[in-house]
């Protein structure tokens, strides 16, 4: 068995490789070639966390495992990452376990590159002005993710705690970008595509934010309840996802579902556009937005691929199990 520790994860992939893998396997999906199995996500009454599993099997790939972790909400009083993942693979042909890989920069790698895939293939290819809602851990990998995939003049950025919003400017800095801190109103006046991170529970976006020709990535709904975007945004807008069975019970898509305002036949997956099963953007006004729920095939995808690197680099432990 290979052991691919936390500590390693950092100077083995890249985010290009992550978004490779990402896309890859979104397309795998929409083809029938993956597959996700469900999730199981519970209040373990300890902690204040929430932990649960994630996993699939990638019949292409010969990719089977599982991801394992939550959020423990007490971890950073510890100097600790709040989210803790590991991920598991198994031998596709024995069912022997094959890899025990650290998470958690994967999993904030794999997000970004879900919502960098959006909007590679659904923003407008002339979108200049990107906004961030949400300046939290994950907010600068998402962000170094998006600029790859257009030539952004701007970034601006609002979040419930203003303090906060220094991650964001120093991101654009190094990113050689200008970064301007607006309300929510002027955010959506302003941004061509909109990255919504944020672990809300009722809408921070209105409908009448929302422009004309505007991508939206929304990656903070993860969970039942949660909620970044009003559901007539949806009902606007052409709704894609990573899974249509994520998108319409814990994703954002769970509220315009309930409100009967869009039905689970409206939805796309992405793959289906990446496969060129389905199309994209129509026109340059159309609003398009990308519910991302976090599926356990994007761990397992950028998990194996660690595991190669880590042979390749010589960094890999081998154990007898």
């Amino acid at each position: 068995m290979i052991i691919v520790p936390e500590k390693e994860i950092a100077g083995l992939i890249s985010a290009e490789e992550c978004f490779d893998a990402v896309e890859a396997v979104f397309a795998a999906m929409a083809r029938g070639e993956a597959y996700n199995f469900p999730v199981i996500r519970e209040a373990i009454g300890h902690a204040d966390a929430l932990y649960g599993f994630k996993s699939g099997f990638d019949r292409a790939g010969l990719v089977l495992g599982l991801k394992s972790g939550g959020y423990w909400p007490g971890n950073a009083a510890k100097g600790l990452t709040n989210h803790q993942s590991t991920v598991v693979l198994f031998d596709a042909d024995s069912g022997r376990p094959h890899a025990l890989v650290g998470g958690n920069l994967l999993t904030a790698l794999r997000t970004a590159a879900a919502s960098a895939v959006s909007i590679k293939h659904l923003a407008r290819p002339d979108a200049r002005v990107l906004g961030m809602v949400g300046a939290g851990h994950q907010s600068a990998y998402q962000m170094r993710a998006a600029v790859a995939q257009r030539d952004f003049d701007k970034v601006v950025g609002w979040n419930f705690h203003p303090e906060m919003l220094s991650r964001l400017a120093e991101t654009a800095e190094d990113l050689g970008l200008p970064f301007e801190a607006v309300s929510l109103e002027e955010l959506g006046a302003q941004a061509d595509v909109i990255i919504t991170i944020t672990s809300s529970f009722a809408p921070l976006l209105m409908d009448a934010h929302i422009r004309p020709g505007t991508h939206l990535a929304c990656m903070g709904t993860d969970t039942k309840g949660k909620q970044e975007v009003e559901a007539a945004i949806l009902a606007r807008a052409r709704v894609f996802t990573d899974e249509v069975a994520q998108s319409v019970s814990i994703g954002e898509a769970q509220h315009a579902v309930a409100a009967g305002v869009i039905g689970e036949a409206d939805i796309c997956q992405i793959g289906a556009v990446i496969a060129g099963l389905a199309p994209g953007r129509s026109s340059e006004d159309e609003i398009t937005l990308f519910d991302g729920t976090g599926v356990g095939l994007q761990d397992l995808a950028v998990a194996a691929r660690a595991v190669d690197l880590a042979r390749d680099k010589g960094v890999a432990i081998e154990v007898d199990l």
